[in-house]
């Protein structure tokens, strides 16, 4: 059975990178929420784009940003930590930088903007576990990686609320916000490579070939895919239901969104080590019966038509949130602890791929599923991640029976 972790702040932000590796985090993630809500806005208003051709755009950059993760794991894998994490920002930099000179209609360069974009928020993923892999270990390591992600949100949040009030002001506003956002990323940028984070790869490759080769993790990566759905809950699939099937008023799905990130920024840390006394994969198998759970309670709440169903779905939201709170907490370090640590960047790659595929894919998927209906569309939700989390609770860990496997040789020679 697993130690339980202690929630110690101090040492949090230790495991984390330390604290001008925190403050690189809230700056960068400041910087995301200021202009990445409001992306499909900026080429709609500002480069007077259809909005067709910027969703296409954005959609494109998103696909084709997961082309460079194979490259972000070898990096990572050579010992490179905090220059990942820097490359990441640096390259939205460029992106911002073509979204300031694009001419209005020019859908072409708002497509390459969107693609540095799309890769600095591919590769930001897999680069800040890996720094946080490198410094933190055993349960202090997810307590750090949960840490991370409520600190973003918590950034990302607040960027959008002041990019929501300085929405008066048109599109030079929201060029101003872009230029903003600039500057928060070079600031991050240079913050994260100040903290000159590395690893030494001959020496972990000499330690882990005892343990054998990594773990392929297939069936995690294909159950991931279909956890990931679960971000777009209330972002896509709650708006959606409440605007065309409940005619709600649009205040319940602005309020749901609120309630999502204030409870992801106050729990995530408490319930992941609340957790901690159980194994990842047990508490990853966990978070898919919640949230499965909280698709048949939406299925329930729309049923109850207008009037009752909007409250019944913002209750069941906070269902829907809790789940999400588990799955991030332990799908990451699941990685992180199967993964020997001469491959580390290339299964944290791995894994992003399969988020990002997740992230790339659902919208069109709930959208399709939600116009045959509320049954097909919460139905087939949790069907299909009561059935990954089934599946990530009977895999073995390849990694553990091959390192059974030669210690029990290394015994009998």
């Amino acid at each position: 059975m697993a130690t339980t972790t202690k929630l110690q702040p101090r040492a949090l932000v230790r495991a984390s990178g330390g604290p001008r590796y925190a403050v690189a985090l809230a700056v960068d993630a400041l910087g995301t929420g200021l202009l990445r809500p409001f992306l499909l806005l900026y080429g709609v208003t500002v480069l007077r784009l259809s909005a067709s051709a910027t969703g296409i755009g954005m959609t494109a950059g998103v696909v084709v940003g997961l082309v460079c993760m194979p490259a972000v794991g070898r990096w990572l894998d050579r010992g490179a930590r905090s220059t990942v994490v820097a490359a990441s920002m640096l390259v939205r930099v460029v992106g911002v930088a073509l979204l300031l000179v694009a001419p209005a209609g020019h859908v072409w360069l708002f497509a390459t903007a969107a693609l540095f974009l799309g890769i600095g928020n591919q590769a930001w993923p897999a680069a800040h576990a890996a720094l946080v892999a490198t410094v933190a270990h055993g349960r202090e390591r997810d307590a750090a990686l949960a840490g991370g992600r409520a600190l973003r949100n918590a950034g990302l949040g607040a960027g959008a609320l002041l990019a929501t009030a300085c929405l008066a002001g048109g599109t030079t506003a929201l060029q101003a916000l872009a230029a903003v956002t600039g500057l928060a990323y070079l600031a991050a940028a240079a913050l994260a490579r100040s903290v000159h984070l590395h690893t030494h790869p001959a020496a972990n490759a000499a330690k882990d070939r005892a343990d054998g080769p990594a773990p392929r993790m297939r069936v995690l990566l294909a159950a991931n895919v279909v956890y990931v759905f679960c971000l777009n809950v209330p972002e896509i699939a709650l708006p959606l239901v409440l605007l065309t099937q409940l005619h709600a008023s649009s205040v319940w799905s602005a309020a749901i969104f609120v309630a999502n990130t204030v409870l992801v920024v106050t729990l995530q840390v408490p319930v992941t080590v609340l957790l901690s006394r159980f194994s990842r994969r047990a508490v990853l198998a966990l978070a898919g019966v919640v949230l499965a759970a909280s698709y048949l309670g939406f299925l329930v709440a729309t049923s109850l038509g207008h009037g009752w169903g909007a409250p019944a779905v913002a209750m069941v939201s906070v269902v829907c949130t809790i789940g999400e709170i588990i799955y991030a907490g332990s799908a990451t370090a699941l990685v992180t602890a199967l993964a020997p640590a001469h491959v580390l960047g290339r299964a944290l790659a791995r894994f992003q791929l399969s988020t990002g595929f997740g992230l790339a894919v659902s919208p069109a998927v709930i959208t399709a599923l939600a116009s045959h209906g509320s049954a097909a569309l919460w139905g087939s939700l949790a069907a299909a991640t009561l059935l990954s989390a089934s599946a990530v609770a009977t895999e073995k860990d390849q990694g553990t029976r091959l390192s059974g496997y030669f210690r029990r040789a290394r015994a009998g020679s």
